[in-house]
């Protein structure tokens, strides 16, 4: 699907399970109808480690992201299974700077406690859609939404994200439906200006 915009890049950072990678991208298009491409992927960022909580800052991670050249995409959304935290925050899922370029997605607490099995890879996917899904809608200047039923309702625990649909609310779906259309009318004006 061409929807006339750059593709959403997804990239792996350090060693993520490649069906995650394809799952976060095949939403990207079949939810918000935007192509992605699967980037190569970059090493593990060591260098947000902080050893005071044993934890990957995701503010340094997104900062990292953002200072890198991808002009082949509009957005990025960075995946890693490490552990994120933000400074108001004990952990979490994801993380977008609002109206940004990056955005980032741990799938680390996204796991099922229960052994491996296709019924609980499938879940870990269904989690990492939505945080993916969630952040990048962040990306392109949604809030958070009132609204349970909606994709863009903050999700505080993992039993929040299980009850959170795959699908923005209907004026969360017009607000991004015009951010894109504000977006591609400034593309094509600087195109045109000399």
């Amino acid at each position: 699907m061409n929807s006339g915009h750059k593709p959403i890049g997804v990239v792996p950072l350090g060693e993520v399970c490649e069906l995650t990678v394809k799952s976060i991208a095949g939403h990207i298009l079949g939810y918000l109808h935007l192509d992605a491409l699967i980037l190569p992927p970059m090493e593990r960022p060591a260098y947000a480690y902080n050893e005071r909580r044993h934890q990957y800052d995701a503010g340094v991670i997104i900062t990292a992201m953002e200072s890198l050249s991808f002009p082949q995409c509009d957005k990025i959304v960075g995946i890693v299974d490490l552990d994120l935290f933000i400074p108001i925050f004990v952990h979490v899922f994801g993380e977008a700077r609002q109206g940004g370029r990056a955005a980032l997605v741990s799938i680390y607490r996204l796991k099922p406690p229960a052994s491996p099995s296709q019924e609980s890879l499938n879940l870990q996917m269904e989690r990492a859609a939505k945080v993916a899904l969630h952040e990048l809608c962040h990306l392109y200047d949604l809030h958070h939404c009132m609204d349970r039923l909606c994709l863009m309702h903050f999700s505080g625990g993992l039993e929040d994200l299980d009850q959170s649909p795959l699908y923005l609310c209907r004026y969360c779906s017009l607000y991004l439906r015009d951010a894109l259309t504000i977006k591609k009318r400034r593309e094509k004006a600087a195109e045109k200006s000399p």
